[in-house]
């Protein structure tokens, strides 16, 4: 699987991709991550790539330009193993079914925005637009992160088991009432801590009765 991702800062995602999991999926060659620089694509000595919008209005917008140029770049011809994604609030909701719908492609483009916005006319260059939630941040840099952190883990070799991937959080849905599984409650080593004990069922070795400990512990909310 490879990732691209276009930003006006690069830099501000290197030291997540370059540790634990995702450093060790570059290595092993299960996945690529390149980050393009859209300021590359400027042709004044200033590098400018926002100015003040149409209509008036506070902040600055993105230009389709040099957006439109890095983007091209990246991604010569139109396939159908790409997929060219916009990171903005006005996009759909990322869950776990999309994570595993996106998975499916041989390489994403994402597309981070700064600043107010960008230049509406990049819709004619995408394939689609992804939010993470009802809230705003100062830029698209952390949301194509998270995009890739959670489509990544998906790829098999990524995440050490297999199982860990299968059973854990959001991996069940139920199409009836559109609820996501929440999964059970972990504990670790010691036993006991300042007077908090870990469930006796989980030290019993009886696997029947942990997994109904479990599956009741389990919850499911949208």
């Amino acid at each position: 699987m490879k990732f691209e991702i276009l930003t006006i800062f690069p830099e501000s995602l290197n030291s997540y991709f370059n540790c634990s999991i995702l450093d060790r999926a570059q290595k092993n060659k299960l996945i690529s991550i390149n980050t393009h620089d859209i300021r590359e694509q400027t042709t004044d000595k200033r590098r400018t790539v926002d100015d003040t919008p149409y209509g008036g209005g506070p902040g600055m917008v993105l230009q389709i330009e040099p957006v439109y140029k890095t983007l091209k770049k990246v991604y010569k011809k139109k396939n159908k193993n790409t997929r060219v994604i916009l990171m903005s609030p006005r996009g759909q909701t990322l869950n776990q079914n999309e994570v595993k719908r996106l998975s499916k492609y041989k390489r994403i483009i994402l597309i981070a925005g700064h600043y107010e916005a960008i230049d509406a006319r990049i819709d004619n260059f995408i394939d689609e637009k992804i939010s993470l939630g009802n809230f705003v941040l100062t830029g698209g840099e952390l949301a194509a992160a998270c995009v890739v952190d959670s489509v990544a883990r998906l790829i098999p070799g990524v995440v050490g088991k297999q199982e860990s991937v299968e059973e854990e959080s959001f991996s069940e849905y139920d199409k009836k009432t559109t609820e996501f599984n929440i999964e059970f409650p972990q504990y670790t080593r010691p036993e006991e801590f300042k007077g908090y004990k870990v469930p006796d069922v989980l030290l019993s070795g009886h696997h029947g009765e942990i997994k109904k400990w479990r599956d009741k512990q389990t919850k499911f909310r949208k």
